[in-house]
């Protein structure tokens, strides 16, 4: 692989995007019959009607190849022209090796390299804002980012508080070099905050408590929200990204085509669009019918934009993504 072209390149495109999610479809009823909750508390509190959940062996790997050969079709390139896959996962099928180098083999693209990406809800606008670097050096051609998720595997499905909220699923996107300006990435960001670790974990053994562990629902291994906490985090944190993308760009907000947030609550999107002056066309969201699917969220929804010709070549469009960690990113692109 690696296949160097002459000098640093000039543009990357997103060529081709795909998404997989599982057939089976987990509405609030199902949930409220795990656990004390109804259609009517979900809604009003999350804006989720339904999931997609794996019922059967599917892994986190089979999701990522799946979406990952139907960008590859998208983009109208072969596997064995990847220089790169970068998986942005929280649930990697081992700690060793990791889930990308996999894929890679899978889909038939070695020896291009793999490597996974753990950045939570923000990895895809991570793993994207790498590969975008990577290749404004010339040294790639082609890299593949993709988001992959089974967060069914790491719920507590006793925890009202974040049982809810999750769903299964994956997304990817194509990135390949251009020689013309016009397409690329025109700002991004990444950042992180480790004192609020806590909000938002998954914790292996009592080592990994917090101090005041009084929100812990007893159960290793599933993940432990502070649901205030969050909240708070992300209304503000979401708000705040989006302005500083926009001034970051030399941009305007009306200039965008496209904001395409993290789909962790419909109340904080909301909040944050109304605040921003955006209509509602402006800010996509799909957390009706997918959840919170982490990492996968925003290439889905950016699949989902693509394949609809909702967003198109010359588009301006804005990424933000938020996550535990914490962690919070963005990345500006010209498509």
């Amino acid at each position: 692989m690696n296949h160097p072209i002459s000098g640093p390149t000039k543009g990357v495109r997103i060529a081709g995007t795909g998404m997989a999610v599982p057939e089976r479809v987990l509405t609030n009823e199902d949930v409220a019959t795990m656990v004390d909750t109804s259609d009517g508390w979900i809604s009003q509190r999350t804006g989720i009607k339904s999931r997609h959940i794996v019922e059967d062996d599917t892994t986190v790997r089979d999701l990522a190849v799946q979406a990952l050969k139907q960008a590859l079709d998208s983009a109208g390139i072969e596997a064995d022209q990847l220089d790169l896959v970068i998986l942005a996962t929280l649930t990697p099928e081992m700690v060793c090796p990791a889930t990308a180098t996999r894929v890679v083999a899978e889909i038939g693209a070695a020896p291009a390299g793999g490597m996974d990406l753990s950045a939570a809800c923000s990895g895809f606008v991570y793993g994207l804002n790498v590969a975008a670097s990577l290749m404004q050096t010339g040294h790639y051609r082609h890299i593949a980012v993709v988001g992959s998720e089974l967060l069914s595997k790491i719920i507590d499905w006793q925890d009202r508080r974040s049982c809810v909220l999750f769903g299964d699923g994956a997304g990817a996107a194509i990135l390949a070099a251009a020689q013309d300006e016009g397409p690329g990435c025109l700002y991004q960001s990444m950042s992180s905050n480790g004192n609020g670790w806590e909000f938002l974990y998954c914790p292996r053994s009592e080592r990994d408590l917090p101090p005041d562990a009084n929100g812990f629902s007893g159960k290793y291994n599933t993940l432990q929200m502070n649901g205030r906490e969050v909240y708070k985090f992300a209304v503000s944190t979401l708000q705040d990204t989006i302005v500083k993308a926009v001034q970051g760009a030399g941009i305007e907000l009306e200039d965008l085509a496209m904001i395409i947030p993290h789909q962790s609550n419909q109340r904080i999107l909301e909040s944050a669009r109304e605040r921003l002056g955006l209509t509602p066309d402006k800010l996509y969201t799909n957390i009706e019918r997918y959840g919170n699917t982490s990492a996968a969220s925003i290439p889905i929804c950016l699949h989902e934009l693509t394949a609809s010709g909702r967003i198109r070549t010359g588009d301006l469009i804005l990424l933000v993504g938020l996550g535990g960690g914490l962690t919070w990113a963005s990345s500006v692109w010209r498509l």
